[in-house]
């Protein structure tokens, strides 16, 4: 028997409209395939049409995106597709907790707030712990997010200095042939840093502090035998460290200092055979107090809607290989052993017939 269609009508007005249809509707048709419902507009009455169940899922979903707006939000098709995705878990209502947290402003004006549950955890995490490891793919926020706690920390006096750091695993050769001094050849490996601290912090303010010595970007090497006291420090791309370099970082640290160390395993540069110092790093320190692991997922990707399915191919084809090799490697200890089991039988009946 199908199910009688339910209506709901939703007032908005023509800016909340503009803001959660998105261009050409784009928005609306994406709720409107994902819940099977129909979204009619007449002159800023919202009707909903559907089943019951999807009604109410929608009706939910616009709700959530109009307080969302309402806060001085801009609705883009990531926080549409999260609301949807949270809707299937019943965990909508979490899109408020995660709104109400501000870390801070760009010099734009724009707030900087977690968007997804996983970046929630994350930014908690900081504030809860003394050292974090941010582990996730690409577009996930983790360094942004970082940097965003560090400079807030830093304005606060909190901290006296901002320490940010990279390893340049090219620091032979490959540097060796650009132009330029030291600086110049390590600047490009640090780039992403310097673009969220002129982002959030605007390039005058930056550029002022970093000559009184309050904020410092260096590669990792630049690490060693120094003790960094009263700081925020950030080690971001640690999936490049070695075990060596990672243990020289982390007993850099000293009093009154935070880390945040963050890293994507599945994207490193190390030589082929080389163990990286954020796995071992994961293994060695699991269960020390004040030491916290935040693993964030494709969920979390917070860049175009299509680095997110990226993200989530790759996991998959990334599993079906490690299941592949795992089925490989039983199917040639199983013929090894009926290998040995084999001659081992042989020697049996070259004794048996021996003693014939």
């Amino acid at each position: 028997m199908t199910e009688k269609a339910c209506e709901y009508t939703l007032e908005l007005t023509m800016e909340q409209m503009r803001n959660i249809f998105g261009r050409h509707d784009q928005y609306m048709k994406k709720i409107e395939k994902d819940l099977g419902v129909d979204i009619v507009n007449r002159n800023g009455a919202i009707r909903l049409i559907g089943s019951g169940e999807a009604v109410e899922k929608a009706r939910h979903i616009l709700e959530e995106l109009k307080h969302y707006q309402e806060n001085g939000n801009e609705i883009e098709e990531q926080s549409v597709d999260y609301a949807l995705e949270l809707e299937k878990e019943d965990s909508l209502d979490a899109m408020s907790q995660m709104d109400a947290d501000c870390i801070c402003h760009t010099v734009a004006g724009k707030p900087i707030k977690p968007k997804t549950l996983g970046q929630k955890k994350y930014v908690d995490a900081i504030r809860d712990h003394m050292i974090v490891f941010g582990l996730g793919p690409a577009g996930t926020g983790k360094t942004y997010l970082a940097m965003a706690m560090a400079i807030t920390a830093f304005k606060a006096n909190e901290v006296s200095r901002i320490i940010l750091t990279r390893p340049a695993i090219e620091a032979g050769e490959k540097l060796g042939f650009l132009p330029g001094d030291l600086q110049s050849k390590v600047d490009p490996y640090l780039r992403p840093l310097y673009d969220a601290l002129y982002q959030i912090m605007g390039a005058e303010t930056f550029a002022r502090n970093m000559e009184k010595g309050l904020i410092e970007v260096a590669p990792l090497a630049y690490m060693r035998g120094r003790t960094l006291d009263n700081s925020y420090i950030i080690l971001d791309e640690a999936q490049n460290t070695t075990p060596a370099q990672m243990k020289m970082f982390l007993t850099r640290i000293g009093f009154g200092s935070k880390v945040i160390i963050t890293g994507d395993s599945s994207q490193k540069d190390l030589a082929p055979g080389t163990k990286s110092g954020l796995d071992v790093a994961e293994r060695v320190l699991a269960g020390i107090d004040d030491i916290a692991f935040c693993s964030l997922t494709s969920k979390d990707v917070v860049r175009h809607p299509l680095v997110q399915k990226i993200v989530k191919a790759y996991e998959v084809y990334e599993e079906r290989q490690a299941r592949q090799a795992l089925r490989d490697k039983e199917k040639n200890t199983g013929r090894s052993g009926s290998g040995q089991r084999n001659r081992g039988n042989g020697n049996r009946d070259r004794v048996s017939s021996g003693e014939r």
